[in-house]
């Protein structure tokens, strides 16, 4: 979770150095993602709730060498060259790694790209420094395996998932990208599953806001004081993901996120961190 633009200089900078020193003790991480905390009024417009993300994410990598994937919703941007501007004042920072994201309702037209359109617009601004570009899967929103194939041959070198609480729908989207790619001849990009950690009504709340979906029949044993009930949904979840691309001979490179929803809970969603690394140790491969 970045800071937002009313936090105080002292206090980013203290949280850039807590940022740094987890992502140091942390080898097996390999990148960290900063996302623009934006909301949207009737008519799409944004209000942008987070502070100046790309001098956060530059001054975290600075201090702790860890690559940084900056999130921009270009659904809000005005042109292609308003998106290009955007861009370069990113590789000016010394970040490498976007991730762009559509607008929330598909009954607002938009003045920016679409994700695909943005994909391949800067694509070779990325490519030029050794970059990628990733891009969001949604597992419950129709045809979206389609989508993840457009956007794969747009430029998108990975997704992450929304936050996941159940295996079944993006196990299944998984199969039919991995088929549609086969059939396609297309290279599949890596599929981050997102997990997160959940200790009471607020982070589900915000998970809701975030677009995710909790089946109401685990809603409720999510939530404990110390997050362990939501780490154990998050590991159960993982493990079954993987039980079924292994058995279904899925060709789709896996890996995880581990997001923070909220900083109160920082530790927890520290010991969620832990515990996946342990996870892919045991013999799941991630890129």
């Amino acid at each position: 979770m970045p800071p937002s633009a009313r936090t105080p200089t002292e206090k980013v900078a203290s949280y850039v150095q807590r940022v740094a020193g987890l992502l140091d003790s942390h080898p097996r991480v390999d990148a960290f993602v900063v996302p623009e905390l934006v909301s949207e009024n009737h008519n799409g417009e944004p209000h942008y709730r987070s502070g100046d993300l790309r001098k956060f994410a530059s001054e975290v990598t600075r201090t702790s060498g860890c690559e940084a994937i900056l999130n921009k919703v270009v659904a809000h941007l005005r042109s292609i060259g308003e998106l290009e501007g955007w861009c370069r004042s990113v590789l000016a920072e010394g970040i490498h790694n976007v991730m762009f994201i559509g607008g929330t309702s598909r009954y607002i037209p938009y003045p920016g790209p679409s994700v695909a359109t943005a994909n391949a617009a800067v694509l070779d601004f990325f490519r030029g420094h050794a970059g990628s570009i990733g891009n969001v899967v949604i597992p419950h929103r129709e045809h979206e395996g389609y989508r993840m194939l457009t956007k794969t041959r747009s430029g998108a070198s990975f997704f992450t998932t929304q936050i996941l609480f159940e295996p079944q729908q993006i196990a299944e989207l998984l199969r039919e990208y991995g088929r549609l790619c086969w059939a396609y001849e297309v290279e599949p990009a890596s599929v981050l599953l997102s997990v997160a950690p959940v200790a009471d009504e607020d982070d589900l709340d915000f998970v809701r806001w975030l677009g995710a979906e909790i089946p109401e029949r685990i809603e409720r044993s999510l939530v404990s004081e110390d997050g362990s009930a939501s780490i154990e949904s998050a590991v159960a979840t993982w493990r079954a993901v993987v039980r079924s691309v292994q058995a279904r001979d899925v060709h789709v490179p896996l890996g995880v996120n581990v997001e923070v929803v909220s900083p109160r809970h920082f530790s927890v969603a520290v010991n969620l961190l832990s515990t996946m690394e342990q996870e892919l140790d045991a013999g799941v491969e991630a890129r």
